[in-house]
């Protein structure tokens, strides 16, 4: 099983190089997360944002497969569903969902959204959806599972649960009952698009593959510097979005995991809170912002724009064993005079080779300077026709990380991919 995931803050563009990839693979298998992630796939003029379901899934020959480290919230999978449906797609037939994956109910969303706001200046940038509080009802051993929409108790333990938050929710000053109220009806109506679906034991699935020689592309979600234990904490996702997380989320051993691809842009982002030590709050970043098309896939927001950090990038290797990179966005690249890369972080509390436990604000990255590239990269098709600036780009950054960059990007559609 190869394992894809991204080494950033999330946005490096994982939803489009899956799709890239998926002719190499028979099954496409998402390990973690859930509906805060947007993967975006672009082809034949279309634009597609996928949420809970693997990128894999406008390949109508190969299987899908929602793992059981997924949060899946229903309304959301409906809305997933009916689009893509409604582009021809026979989704039952190869779209299977794990028993074992958590459900996001209405009351998670309500509970986050009050927890964000009781937080005021100190919030973390949550996208809203539901993620953190369905992920603590998981450890917390409360959860409700996708196989228990099958069982004849769903709705009685469903309404234990609600009791539950309910009680929580009215610790907040946070008015959340008409809104809560609206979207339980739909919530509701939406677990019988789940019940269409294969749910399956997907360890024992994905398992049975991998002995059949049955290629596997475990997809992850978010990117490594938002892994709850090892991101900038607490400006993190809520679950592990690290190589690692791939054998819990699908319930494969260590020893079967194979390739492993990390994917990051030519340029760094962040969406919402939290530090950001190469972020551009200047002219810079507002053209990076502009070429990159930097709004979130998921909520819209901006992003945060700045030079490629390569501190954090070997600590993203080391994490992951990334075995192959993917470099995305070097499109986006075209028109600057000068790039930047950071090599190092300047402060004396810690080595600026690592990356630190907490990001200060005296913390001051150090740059090295490159000559930038005019030219229009979207129809160029082969390494050997890239400008030399990004050739030389790209050669520092294989130099420094020691893997090397098998495929880059140099636009959002799939043909817009140059494969070394």
């Amino acid at each position: 099983m190869d394992v894809l995931l991204g080494l950033q803050w999330g946005d490096e563009g994982k939803g489009k190089i899956v799709d890239v990839l998926t002719p190499k693979y028979d099954v496409i298998a998402r390990f973690q997360g859930g509906p805060n992630a947007g993967h975006t796939l672009e082809f034949d003029g279309n634009k597609y944002v996928l949420h809970t379901i693997p990128s894999g899934i406008h390949h109508p020959e190969k299987i899908n497969i929602i793992g059981n480290g997924v949060v899946i919230d229903p309304l959301i999978f409906y809305k997933e569903i009916k689009e893509l449906e409604g582009i021809g797609l026979q989704l039952t037939k190869n779209l299977f969902i794990s028993r074992k994956a958590h459900l996001i109910l209405p009351t998670h969303r309500a509970l986050d959204a009050a927890s964000e706001a009781a937080k005021g200046k100190t919030k973390i940038g949550s996208t809203l959806k539901g993620i953190g509080p369905t992920y603590m009802d998981k450890t917390g051993r409360n959860g409700l599972r996708i196989g228990d929409v099958v069982n004849p108790d769903f709705q009685e333990k469903y309404k234990n649960l609600k009791k539950k938050h309910i009680s929580l929710l009215r610790q907040f000053d946070y008015d959340y009952e008409e809104e809560l109220n609206n979207y339980e009806r739909l919530w509701l109506d939406s677990i019988e698009t789940i019940k269409r679906f294969r749910i399956i034991d997907s360890e024992y699935l994905i398992n049975s593959y991998l002995n059949e020689d049955i290629a596997v592309l475990a997809e992850g979600a978010q990117g490594t510097l938002l892994d709850i234990d090892f991101g900038s904490y607490p400006f993190v996702t809520s679950s592990n979005t690290v190589c690692a997380s791939a054998c819990n989320g699908l319930g494969v051993a260590p020893g079967r995991i194979g390739e492993v691809y990390g994917i990051f842009k030519a340029y760094a982002t962040r969406v919402g809170s939290g530090p950001f030590p190469t972020e551009q709050i200047n002219d810079i970043g507002e053209q990076l912002r502009k070429n990159g098309n930097e709004f979130g896939a998921t909520t819209g927001r901006p992003r945060r724009c700045g030079w490629l950090d390569m501190v954090a990038l070997k600590y993203s290797i080391m994490l992951n064993g990334v075995t192959q990179l993917i470099m995305t966005k070097a499109d986006v690249m075209t028109g600057f005079d000068k790039i930047m890369i950071c090599t190092n972080y300047k402060d004396s509390g810690f080595p600026g080779s690592q990356f630190p436990f907490e990001i200060s604000t005296s913390l001051k990255p150090e740059y090295s300077e490159f000559q930038g590239w005019q030219n229009d990269l979207s129809r160029i098709t082969t390494f050997s026709d890239l400008p030399e600036q990004l050739k030389h780009y790209t050669g520092f950054i294989e130099d420094e990380l020691k893997v090397p960059i098998q495929i880059i990007s140099v636009g959002p559609d799939r043909s817009e991919t140059i494969i070394k």
